[in-house]
C-alpha cells in the first residue's frame, strides 16, 4: 500500500462505538439482561461502561452517562438518539428475533412499523430488524444475504425478497427460509 493511498484502504473495521445514556445502571441492565452483552468495564467516577462487541477485543460500546464530548452549554441534559447495527449470522436472524420478542422488545422493520419480519435492503443485499434501547437510541440487527446485490428493488421484506427470488428462479440464489414464530 502507498502513503497516496487514503486512510479507507488502512482500515479493517470499526472497533467501537459510544452512547450517551440517562441513567448508566437502567442501560447496563438493558444491555446485559436483554443483548447478553459482557462487560468489559465500568469506571463508577466517570459514569461509563463498556461492553465487548462479538467476544473480547472484537469490538466495543461505551454506554456514558456524563460523556465528555457533550457541551456544558446543554443544560436539559438531552440526549441525542443515535443509531448503530450489531452484526449477525443469517442462520441466526430467526432465534434473534424470537429471543428478543421472548424479553418484550418490540421490533420494527426499516419503515417503522412493528413486526418480526425482517427488512431487505436489496443494494446491499443484507435482512435487518430494529428496536429501541431504553433512551430511544435505534438499534438493529443486521445479516448479510447470499448472492448479488439488486440495488432496484430497494428496501422490502424478507417475504418479498423471498417472492422476487423464488419467481425469479435466479442462479445461486436461493429463497431465506425464515419464521418468526418458530425462530428458524
Amino acid at each position: 500500500m502507498s502513503v497516496n493511498q487514503t486512510p479507507a484502504a488502512f482500515i479493517t473495521g470499526l472497533f467501537e462505538t459510544h452512547l450517551q445514556v440517562r441513567n448508566l445502571e437502567r442501560s447496563m441492565e438493558f444491555y446485559e439482561k436483554v443483548l447478553g452483552l459482557e462487560l468489559g468495564l465500568k469506571e463508577e467516577s466517570r459514569r461509563v461502561a463498556l461492553y465487548w462487541i462479538g467476544g473480547k477485543t472484537k469490538g466495543a460500546l461505551g454506554l456514558w452517562e456524563k460523556p465528555p464530548w457533550t457541551s456544558e452549554t446543554n443544560a436539559d441534559d438531552q440526549i441525542v438518539t443515535q443509531h448503530f447495527a450489531f452484526e449477525i449470522d443469517l442462520a441466526d436472524l430467526g432465534r434473534v428475533v424470537a429471543s428478543m420478542k421472548q424479553r418484550g422488545i418490540e421490533l420494527c422493520n426499516f419503515f417503522g412499523e412493528a413486526t418480526d419480519v425482517a427488512s431487505v435492503f436489496g443494494w446491499f443485499p443484507a435482512a435487518s430488524i430494529y428496536f429501541n434501547d431504553p433512551d430511544g437510541h435505534l438499534l438493529e440487527f443486521v445479516a448479510k444475504l447470499p448472492g448479488k446485490a439488486k440495488p432496484e428493488i430497494g428496501v422490502v421484506s424478507m417475504d418479498e425478497w423471498n417472492r422476487l427470488y423464488q419467481s425469479a428462479n435466479s442462479p445461486g440464489q436461493t429463497p431465506i427460509r425464515f419464521s418468526p414464530a418458530s425462530g428458524r
